[in-house]
């Protein structure tokens, strides 16, 4: 007994010197302890979801599973009366709904033993990793990320994973384990974003840039037109501007279109997600579609490219009758400052690479 009482008496100044210096987890960990249960697991609010893991963006991002997320699980509407949302009175009001999941499973390269463990859910990431190759850009033509929810999920019956904001915040709806509905062939093997923009139109087209864009002295101001209220900007008091305060004029598809830039805001968000995606999925490569020249494909890749290639890309390299993410797009600022994240990352320099 008096050997013990002398351990404890020696013991006791190290435990406060512990807890003094917060090592109380190292020493739960090094005694064999678990968590206690019922102990809050918090989170940092960057994190995306991949095969029902967190990984750190370095941006901003709100969860289906957070308040004022978007839930792209749910098969009622999320904007009509709440006694008439669901399946069964949304199938009845609006027939373009013919189905009350808007996902489905990515499921054409697995093998029969592969797709029997993954079909109730059952994916790990180096499976996931083997399938996500590419990464597609679109705008909404929505103008915010809550109008672009409630278009796809009310009314289009289709899904992205993320949704990006006018302010930079991006949402993500799903998983990245399920097969979203968003770009075509490529939905099997891509990751798809739609980001806030009201999108590009030929010089003599009808647009809606005098709804949402208002000029004072040079600057250029985002409106979000009053029918929306404010949007649903997460940031309170944004007052947005796009990157270039005047119409950029580009070639996308043969076509010559206009169209106003994203925000800086968007910019800096994106360039972090393209660098965590292509951190967590390898086979999916930091760059975008070039000629032999080295220079951006400003149209639909032939099936033969498209086939083989990995990496980040945009709506239009998938089909013929699509432009977004327009000529305003600045593909080298976006993959020019990930590949620097990712630079940063693989030096030990942090995921903010500072």
């Amino acid at each position: 007994m008096i050997l013990r009482q002398r351990a404890i008496a020696r013991f006791y100044p190290l435990l406060r010197h512990c807890l003094s210096a917060g090592l109380l987890f190292t020493l739960v960990l090094a005694s064999g302890c678990r968590s206690l249960p019922g102990t809050l697991a918090a989170r940092s609010g960057d994190e995306m979801v991949v095969a029902g893991q967190f990984f750190h963006t370095g941006t901003p991002v709100v969860l289906w599973l957070d308040p004022g997320g978007y839930d792209g699980y749910r098969v009622e509407r999320r904007f009509s009366p709440l006694d008439k949302a669901d399946w069964l009175t949304s199938h009845g009001e609006d027939k373009s709904l013919e189905t009350p999941n808007r996902y489905t499973l990515r499921r054409d390269t697995l093998t029969p033993e592969q797709l029997e463990k993954v079909r109730g859910g059952g994916w790990d990431l180096p499976l996931l990793q083997s399938v996500v190759d590419q990464f597609v850009i679109h705008y909404d033509v929505a103008g915010t990320s809550r109008q672009c929810f409630n278009i796809l999920h009310d009314h289009r019956d289709i899904s992205v994973h993320f949704m990006l904001d006018l302010d930079g915040t991006i949402y993500q709806t799903l998983d990245l384990k399920e097969r979203a509905r968003h770009a075509g062939s490529s939905n099997n093997r891509s990751v798809g974003i739609e980001i806030a923009n009201m999108g590009a139109y030929g010089p003599e087209q009808p647009n809606p840039f005098a709804d949402w864009y208002q000029h004072n002295k040079g600057v250029t101001t985002l409106t979000i037109p009053k029918r929306f209220g404010d949007g649903g900007v997460r940031t309170k008091g944004f007052v947005g501007h796009p990157a270039r305060p005047t119409p950029v004029k580009g070639t996308i598809q043969g076509d010559d279109l206009i169209q106003y830039d994203f925000t800086p805001q968007q910019y800096e968000a994106l360039s972090r997600l393209t660098a965590a995606l292509c951190k967590v999925f390898p086979r999916l490569k930091c760059d975008y579609p070039r000629d032999a020249t080295g220079r951006l494909i400003p149209h639909i890749l032939a099936e033969s490219e498209l086939e083989k290639y990995q990496g980040v890309l945009g709506h239009y390299h998938l089909q013929a009758n699509k432009v977004d993410p327009g000529p305003a797009f600045q593909w080298e600022r976006v993959i020019g400052q990930a590949q620097k994240l990712l630079q940063n990352s693989a030096r030990g320099h942090g995921r903010d690479g500072n």
